[in-house]
């Protein structure tokens, strides 16, 4: 591979023609700075994680989790930097560009979390579907008014690292469904749960992402596992993705422990019997003697002791991470990627696992789900029923656009998914309940 291979990584969609006396930032600091002062990122601090919104002012948002997984990702870049010096300067590694990516990967995800996620897939599974991460793509690359139709216009690489998922959702989706339910109240999660992966009418855009790479590279990168029981998924990430990826589920395994801990959601023998007892039998070096005392910590009436156990155990998970070559590609920034020893591998997921089971599966969490799903599903059938009397005015002009490739549906998925959880409650009040609201609350979210 030349020398010089990441100088297409560095262009933009939209070529930058504004050159700003005194700014010497590299690429990779503006797209942080783009990320940072988007509408959309700052949206996040009103979306679900994992508990509903307005509940505590104590546990994390859609933003803190995102900052989170930040500052992890940019302590893994350093680890890597300074473990893999070789690897490393090879691929240029960028601990500005870490950050952007873990900044930027949840602001696609709809109002009320997987609830929302469900409620937009079920209403557009005729008109190409709905995905967090493909909406991601779609707002960096279209939405975000940055630029008039660039999005935020971020240069190649910061977009590669973006994409979790290269293939396109029609691709992906496993076609013997469900049968659509009469009555909204009937839509069960598996009826819209979303394949992972991009919109179709994307696919331009995905094709220009992809210009740098070799042929092969291409065709491999798009690769799936097919199943016969469910959607099928894609097998391979860019290596700045790998650290994106690895950051957010520590931040969510580990840190959103935290919460449910707080919030005593969770007891120390169901962690003992869930998690401690289990990490132990994996025989990881330090983690599997101090799981025990760690979990005590963790359930410690003194908050200092419980921070100290999740930052040493952060800290565990971040400095086990490795970088693996494979030999399948040609290009430097597929062939790479950063992975986890399979027993810490195994001791994220049982975490991960644990806080699934025991708090996004509790009936009080699913209630909330059920209750916002329930709400972007009446929200896009209003809007879908009338577009040219209820939308705002910009949707308006923008589904009449769409309309003309008959791709309007899609126009009313980006207006609701950019919704925060207060704001799209609201407006449904508004909508549906008499006596309640002016009208005012149909404004851009």
């Amino acid at each position: 591979m030349n020398a010089d291979w990441d100088t297409a990584w560095l262009e933009r969609h939209l070529p930058r023609t504004q050159n700003r006396d005194g700014d010497h930032r590299n690429p990779f600091q503006r797209d942080k700075a783009r990320v940072l002062h988007s509408a959309a990122f700052r949206r996040l601090q009103a979306k679900t994680q994992v508990l509903g919104v307005g509940i505590s002012d104590f546990y994390r948002t859609r933003l803190t989790h995102s900052l989170e997984a930040a500052q992890i990702g940019t302590g893994i870049a350093a680890q890597l930097q300074q473990k893999f010096p070789a690897e490393t300067q090879l691929l240029k590694l960028d601990g500005n560009l870490i950050e952007t990516l873990c900044l930027a990967h949840d602001i696609g995800h709809p109002p009320f979390g997987h609830g929302g996620e469900i409620a937009l897939h079920f209403m557009m599974q005729e008109h190409g579907g709905f995905e967090g991460n493909g909406q991601t793509f779609r707002i960096v690359t279209r939405l975000e008014p940055y630029t008039e139709h660039h999005g935020m216009n971020l240069c190649r690489r910061s977009i590669l690292g973006l994409i979790k998922y290269p293939n396109f959702i029609d691709v992906l989706t496993h076609h013997q469904s469900a049968a659509r339910p009469a009555s909204l109240r009937k839509v069960k999660a598996e009826h819209g749960k979303p394949p992972k992966g991009l919109y179709r009418c994307d696919e331009a855009l995905f094709n220009w992402l992809l210009e740098p790479l070799p042929d092969a590279d291409k065709a491999l990168f798009m690769n799936i596992h097919e199943y016969e029981d469910g959607h099928h998924k894609t097998r391979f990430k860019s290596f700045d993705c790998s650290i994106m990826e690895l950051a957010d589920d520590i931040a969510y395994g580990i840190h959103d422990l935290e919460d449910a801990i707080a919030m005593q959601m969770i007891s120390f023998n169901d962690f003992i019997v869930g998690v401690a007892d289990p990490v132990r039998g994996f025989e990881i070096p330090w983690l599997s003697n101090e799981i025990h005392l760690l979990s005590e910590k963790l359930f410690s009436r003194y908050q200092f002791e419980r921070k100290n156990a999740i930052g040493a155990l952060v800290n565990c998970f971040i400095t086990a991470i490795k970088v693996h070559r494979n030999e399948q590609f040609e290009h430097p920034l597929l062939a790479y990627n950063a992975h986890l020893p399979e027993t810490h591998l195994h001791a994220l997921g049982q975490f991960k696992r644990f806080v699934f089971e025991k708090v996004i599966r509790k009936p009080e969490v699913q209630l909330l789900e059920y209750k916002g799903q329930q709400i972007v599903m009446e929200l896009f059938e209003a809007f879908s029923s009338d577009p040219e009397r209820l939308l705002p005015e910009s949707t308006r002009e923008q589904w009449r656009e769409a309309e003309k490739s008959e791709n309007g549906p899609r126009v009313i998925a980006d207006y609701i998914s950019g919704m925060t959880d207060e704001f799209a409650a609201r407006l449904y009040a508004t909508m549906f309940i008499p006596k309640h609201g002016s009208g005012k609350e149909v404004l851009t979210p």
